[in-house]
């Protein structure tokens, strides 16, 4: 039996290398993975010798080689692809185990191209397609957590067609996130990321209960393991709808400083404050819509401690995430059957959004919100903002940005006091931020207000004044701007032009 071992990651190669020898395999190997191997006192035979051919090309080609890719891929029963291989020399091959070139981790630290072409993998690629392709002879293995799980089979007579099966998929997912990545590269060097092909990769984190609705099956795809390394279960199973409220939570909670928090409730936010703690932040976020936060998510920006576990479990919260919980804040929720509770920290912002349409997917650019957008905004009226006013807007703006469109947002005091979103009218959305504002108790004179996207009329401003809104933000832009400003100069408001849109479909 022979084995060709030819790994990038050397994690536990010589333990598996090893145990391969002790049950009767030949290794074959190249480059580095034969030193390293031979450096651990393993026999293993170079490629080079075994086929009489030469390494070319510094290394580019090592491994394309009938006496390899044929002992890989004839079929042994196949009488003329058994006499092809032996009237040709050709010895069958049992295993192949094969990782890549780094050609990610090459990108992340250079911007050399020759580099990076060069670490572009041929010969690796090709031995993993054809040893999953002959999967029925061969045994194909890409993933060093694999190694134990091998041996045992082999050891213990389970290489059954079935397990064979489950590496030969995992080889040809392998192969395939390897190219997909480079293609992408290429296009986001060349083409701006538009190419004629975007390939959407993502690795199997988790299955949930059900999708959206219990007909449907779901699962949660990571994209470079963003959620393994940063997403921790304390207590509960998140289900397909969790995930979406998470999501939408903590991009919000991760736009600002410490002491941020925010409560989701069908991925709307219901409740926002970033008080001088945490206390004040929940208490005063808690204010904006009681009744639709029963029941919702809950994301703190900073940690969960016992103080603040007493009174949120004042309240039923589906959904707690922080980005430490306590233990005993955790205790607290202990008899809570129906409570989940996550840690969640940096998840960064992917480069690029995509929203699946029927036949399709639409792709763009991520959509960013900054600061600078509302410090550096052009006031448009006579009435200048207070630094307080501006604080507001600064929080009414990217809650706006990053809720479901049409959306008005109004914050007093750093805690949202009311908003309306998802509506076709943006005045619509002004008056329904009011009415559930004064059902909660709550008085909107002295807030600041932001709407992702121009107001088209004055009207919106006619009835901010109403509510006693002092200070406003929005992109401008529409044909009725100057309607608009003479609207904020009649009623004392002050009026920012940011020139950015922020519309979220």
């Amino acid at each position: 039996m022979k084995a060709i071992l030819s790994v990038s990651d050397k994690t536990n190669i010589d333990l598996f290398a090893k145990e391969l020898s002790s049950l009767g395999y030949e290794i074959l190997s190249t480059g580095g993975t034969l030193a390293y191997l031979q450096k651990h006192n393993i026999d293993a035979i170079d490629i080079s010798k075994y086929t009489d051919s030469k390494e070319l090309f510094s290394g580019r080609v090592k491994t394309l080689h009938p006496k390899i890719h044929g002992g890989i891929l004839f079929r042994r029963d196949n009488d003329d692809d058994v006499k092809s291989a032996s009237d040709n020399g050709i010895f069958p091959i049992d295993l192949v185990c094969v990782n890549l070139y780094p050609f990610k981790a090459t990108t992340q630290k250079s911007d050399d191209f020759d580099e990076i072409i060069e670490n572009i993998d041929i010969g690796g690629p090709s031995l993993i397609r054809a040893a999953a392709k002959n999967y029925k002879s061969v045994l194909v293995v890409v993933d060093c957590n694999d190694y134990n799980k091998v041996i045992s089979n082999i050891k213990d007579k389970k290489d059954s067609i079935d397990f064979r099966k489950e590496l030969m998929i995992k080889a040809f997912s392998h192969t395939a996130e390897y190219d997909s990545f480079i293609a992408n590269y290429m296009n986001e060097r060349f083409n701006n990321g538009f190419g004629e092909s975007k390939f959407i990769v993502g690795k199997k984190y988790i299955d949930t209960k059900y999708g959206e609705n219990p007909h449907q099956n779901g699962a949660l795809y990571e994209f470079d393991d963003a959620w393994s390394k940063s997403f921790n279960i304390l207590k509960g199973e998140s289900s397909f709808n969790n995930f979406l409220d998470i999501n939408a939570a903590t991009k919000i909670v991760s736009s600002f400083d410490k002491n941020a928090i925010c409560i989701i409730k069908h991925g709307n936010p219901c409740g926002f404050a970033i008080k001088e703690n945490l206390i004040e932040s929940y208490i005063a976020a808690l204010k904006c819509d009681s009744l639709s936060a029963y029941g919702g998510v809950i994301a703190i920006n900073g940690d969960l401690d016992i103080n603040l576990a007493k009174l949120i479990n004042e309240t039923f919260f589906e959904v707690i995430i922080a980005n430490t919980i306590t233990k005993d804040a955790l205790e607290i929720f202990s008899n809570k059957k129906r409570v989940r509770l996550f840690e969640l920290n940096n998840i960064k912002l992917d480069k690029f959004d995509f929203r699946h349409i029927n036949g399709g997917f639409l792709l763009q650019e991520q959509d960013e919100v900054f600061d600078s957008e509302v410090l550096d905004s052009k006031q448009m009226g006579n009435t200048k903002a207070n630094p307080k006013e501006m604080q507001d807007l600064l929080i009414a703006y990217k809650l706006a940005a990053l809720t479901k469109s049409n959306c008005v947002t109004y914050v007093k005091d750093c805690a949202l006091v009311g908003i309306g979103m998802g509506l076709t009218s943006r005045v619509d959305a002004s008056k329904i931020a009011f009415l559930k504002a004064k059902e909660m108790g709550l008085n909107l004179v002295g807030s600041s207000l932001a709407s992702e996207a121009f107001f088209p009329f004055r009207d919106s401003v006619d009835l901010a004044s109403e509510f006693g809104v002092k200070a406003i933000i929005e992109p401008g832009g529409s044909i009725r701007d100057d309607e608009v400003i003479e609207a904020a100069n009649k009623h004392n408001i002050a009026l920012y032009f940011s020139g950015k849109r922020h519309f979220l479909h």
